[in-house]
C-alpha cells in the first residue's frame, strides 16, 4: 500500500499550496495559512504548532506528558499497546481528575496485529435498578439533575481496563498501574490547562465534604498551575484494584463505600448494580470515505454521527471548494445538523431500543439527507428531533506498539468532575452520565432501570486495504463528532499532515436547528469559530443565515498516530488546545 505524503509547500501571501504524492499521482490542495495557524518555526511547515513526532518501535499520544511517559515506560518494559493505554489512562485519572477516572466510563477500539481484527469495547455503565421515571415525577423534576447522586450510573472504567487487559495485556496489572499510584501518593505539579478546568469545580464542591477534602487544597481552594497536589485516598483505591482486580471495585470495599454513601445521600445505587455490572464487546461500525474505512463504536455512543456526516460530505468536492471557504464550512455545519437531528431521535442503548444503524450509516440514506441541504441558506428547522446541548470533559489517548497493535481509547466523567460528588473516602468522583437520560415515556433514550444512557465519548480508527493507518480521537462532549470529521477532512481532502490537521482552526455548532421564540433570533443554533477562520468566510456564513460567534469555547482535544507502512515509521501528533504530548521509542 502506498501512503499519501506531503512533498512540499509553496506559500504566497495567505495561501498555502500543498503538494501531495499518493501512489503515482501528484495532488495539489490549497489552504489559507492564516486559518491553519502560523508559527515562527525555523524549518518545516509554518502552519503547524509543532513538529510531527517520528518513531519506529512504538508511540503514545495523550493529553498530559506524564501519561505519555507512563505509557512509554510500559512499552519499553515489553507491554502491549493496551497495557500502555491503561497505564496512561490511570495516570490521567490522577493528574486530570475532572475529566476522567475510576468513577467514569470507557470506550475503546483495538486493532490486534495477530488476528488482524478490529475489536470494540463498550465499557459504559447502567442506571440503578431502583431508579425509575416515577421517582422524578414524585420529586417534581422535569429532567434529571446535572449534578448530585440522582445523576449517577455505574462506572464502567475499571471493568473496562480488566476486560482489555485479559484479552490483550502482557504485563501484570500492578506493574501497569504503578506510575499512577506513585503520582497519587507522592503528588504532582498541576499543569496549566488542567488548572483552568479545575477552578470550575470549586463552587460545586461546597455542599460535599468529601469532594472538598479530596480536590481542594486545604479543603478551601483549587490548585493553580505549578501547585503540588496529592491524592492518597485515590492511591489506596488503586492499590486495591491492582491487587484484587475488578472485583475489588465492583464486589469489594470500594463498591460498599459507594453504596453506603448513596443510601445516606439520596442516591439509588445498590450493591447488585455493581456486582452485576458487565461491559460489552461489540463489532465496530464503519463507512468508507474516499478510500478509507472509518470505524466507530455503535450506539449508545454518538460515533454513528461521524459516519453520517462523512457520507454527506463525500458527495461534494471539498478540495475544489478550498479549506476554510464558506462553502466547505457551510457543508460541515449542515451535515452536522442532519446527523445530530437523527442522533437526538434514534441513538440509545441497543439492548433496549431498535436503533436503525444500518439505515442511518448507508450511502443511500446519505443521498436523501444531502438533498435537504441548500447551499445558499442555513437550515434553521430540521427534523426529526431536537439535539440536547452537551458539554463534556473527557480524555482521549492512543497507543501503537512495535507489533503495530493499536489501542484507541477514550474515558470520561462526562462533565468536569462528573456529578461533583466524591462518594466517601475513595478519592474519585462518580460520573453524571445519568443526566443524559430523557424522562419522557416515548423517547428511545428514556430512563429505565439497568439501561445505558446515550453517550458522547467516541474513539476512532481508520483503515485502508484492511490495515490500520490512523488511530485518533477528539475529546469534548458535543464537539467530538464535529472535531473528528474536521480532522479527517483536513487530512484526507486537503492533504495536511496529521499535526496540521489537528492544529487547523475549527468550528463548533451548538444548539438545535429549530425555530426560536426570541425576536430577531434566526434560530438554528450558534456557530462558534476560532480566530483562524477568515472574516470573508464568517461574513458569508452570516449572509447565509448562520449565527456566528468568535469564541474560545472548547474545540476539542486531539491526539493521533499515523502508521506509515511503506517506510515502517509511526507519526504522532497532539495539539495546543491541551497540555498533551506525543512520544515514541525506537
Amino acid at each position: 500500500m502506498r501512503m499519501s505524503r506531503i512533498l512540499g509547500r509553496v506559500q504566497q501571501q495567505c495561501w498555502v499550496w500543498i503538494l501531495t504524492l499518493s501512489g503515482s499521482h501528484l495532488q495539489i490542495s490549497v489552504a489559507q495559512s492564516d486559518g491553519i495557524g502560523r508559527y515562527d518555526r525555523p524549518s518545516g511547515p509554518v502552519s503547524q504548532s509543532r513538529s510531527l513526532v517520528y518513531a519506529r518501535g512504538g508511540m503514545a499520544c495523550t493529553s498530559d506528558p506524564r501519561a505519555t511517559t507512563a505509557a512509554l515506560r510500559v512499552l519499553e518494559d515489553g507491554g502491549s499497546a493496551v497495557d500502555a493505554a491503561i497505564a496512561a489512562n490511570a495516570v490521567l485519572g490522577v493528574v486530570e481528575p475532572m475529566s476522567c477516572g475510576l468513577g467514569g466510563d470507557l470506550y475503546s477500539i483495538v486493532w490486534d496485529a495477530k488476528t488482524r481484527k478490529i475489536y470494540g469495547l463498550n465499557a459504559s455503565g447502567r442506571s440503578p435498578k431502583a431508579l425509575t421515571r416515577k421517582v422524578f415525577q414524585e420529586k417534581g423534576l422535569q429532567e434529571i439533575p446535572l449534578y448530585g447522586p440522582l445523576s449517577w450510573s455505574v462506572p464502567g472504567c475499571v471493568a473496562g481496563w480488566f476486560d482489555l487487559h485479559s484479552k490483550f495485556g502482557r504485563l501484570e496489572m500492578d506493574q501497569v498501574l504503578q506510575r499512577a499510584i506513585e503520582f497519587a501518593e507522592n503528588g504532582f505539579p498541576v499543569s496549566p490547562v488542567i488548572a483552568g478546568f479545575w477552578t470550575k469545580g470549586e463552587q460545586s464542591f461546597l455542599d460535599w465534604r468529601e469532594s472538598k477534602s479530596t480536590f481542594l487544597l486545604h479543603g478551601t481552594k483549587t490548585p493553580i498551575a505549578g501547585d503540588l497536589f496529592r491524592n492518597p485516598k485515590l492511591a489506596a483505591s488503586m492499590r486495591m484494584i491492582a491487587k484484587g482486580g475488578a472485583d475489588a471495585f465492583y464486589r469489594g470495599d470500594i463498591a460498599r463505600k459507594i453504596v453506603d454513601f448513596s443510601r445516606k445521600n439520596g442516591g439509588y445505587l445498590d450493591i447488585e448494580d455493581f456486582s452485576e455490572h458487565e461491559n460489552t464487546w461489540v463489532d465496530p461500525i464503519s463507512t468508507e470515505y474516499r478510500g478509507f474505512d472509518v470505524w466507530q463504536i455503535p450506539p449508545n455512543g454518538q460515533g454513528l454521527a461521524v459516519l453520517q456526516m462523512l457520507n454527506v460530505l463525500e458527495q461534494h468536492d471539498l478540495r475544489s471548494m478550498g479549506w476554510g471557504s464558506a462553502d466547505t464550512v457551510h457543508l460541515l455545519l449542515e451535515a452536522k445538523k442532519l446527523a445530530y437531528a437523527d442522533r437526538a431521535r434514534y441513538y440509545a442503548d441497543m439492548a433496549f431500543e431498535d436503533v436503525p444503524v444500518d439505515t442511518l450509516k448507508s450511502k443511500s440514506y446519505a443521498t436523501l439527507q444531502n438533498a435537504r441541504i441548500d447551499m445558499a441558506r442555513a437550515m434553521t428547522e430540521i427534523g426529526p428531533g431536537d439535539a440536547k446541548l452537551i458539554h463534556g470533559d473527557t480524555v482521549y489517548l492512543c497507543v501503537v506498539d512495535k507489533d503495530r497493535n493499536c489501542c484507541s481509547l477514550i474515558q470520561s466523567n462526562y462533565h468536569g468532575f462528573g456529578s461533583q460528588v466524591v462518594p466517601g473516602d475513595v478519592g474519585f468522583v462518580l460520573q453524571n452520565r445519568g443526566n443524559l437520560f430523557a424522562l419522557s415515556d416515548d423517547h428511545p433514550n428514556r430512563l429505565e432501570p439497568g439501561k445505558r444512557p446515550f453517550h458522547t465519548i467516541i474513539p476512532s480508527l481508520v483503515t485502508k486495504d484492511g490495515k490500520p493507518v490512523f488511530v485518533f480521537g477528539v475529546m469534548g462532549g458535543d464537539m467530538q463528532p464535529q472535531g473528528q470529521v474536521q480532522v479527517l477532512v483536513n487530512w484526507i481532502d486537503f492533504g495536511m499532515n496529521i499535526q496540521m490537521a489537528g492544529d487547523a482552526a475549527r468550528v463548533r455548532h451548538e444548539g438545535s436547528p429549530t425555530p426560536t421564540l426570541v425576536p430577531g433570533d434566526p434560530g438554528g443554533g450558534t456557530v462558534h469559530y476560532e480566530s483562524g477562520l477568515s472574516e470573508d468566510t464568517v461574513e458569508e456564513l452570516n449572509r447565509r443565515g448562520h449565527k456566528t460567534q468568535r469564541a474560545r469555547t472548547s474545540m476539542g482535544g486531539y491526539q493521533g498516530i499515523l502508521i506509515d507502512w511503506e517506510r515502517g515509521v509511526l507519526q504522532g501528533a497532539t495539539e495546543s488546545r491541551n497540555d498533551g504530548l506525543a512520544l515514541g521509542i525506537d
